[in-house]
């Protein structure tokens, strides 16, 4: 579009008078050059939207189900334990360490 009204105005000053002739080629490409660009610009924003609403509703379903999962968690008395000890044989030298609850 800026391109179009430049080419328009040097055109002008070549001519030195303000034609019809003059004007109208540059103009008439510089609207259809934003024609365009309306036309590509309206539906990127529109799938941009589509696209960031489904991401704020998943992201507020996972929020409800973590809400949820620590309600359920808590009502059980369920504890999560930071460094849990290995009941196999396995458990070297975190057998004698004493178990970290997270609260």
């Amino acid at each position: 579009t800026v391109w179009g009204i430049m080419s328009a105005l040097k055109g002008i000053s070549a001519a030195g008078s303000a034609s019809l002739e003059t004007v109208a080629g540059p103009i008439g490409a510089a609207l259809v050059a934003t024609g365009v660009g309306i036309a590509v610009a309206v539906p990127a924003v529109l799938v941009y939207n589509y696209f960031l609403r489904r991401l704020k509703l998943t992201a507020a379903d996972l929020d409800d189900f973590a809400h949820d999962f620590y309600s359920l968690a808590q009502k059980s008395a369920f504890r999560v334990l930071l460094h849990p000890v290995l009941k196999s044989g396995a458990a070297g030298a975190h057998a004698g360490q004493k178990v970290q609850e997270a609260s």
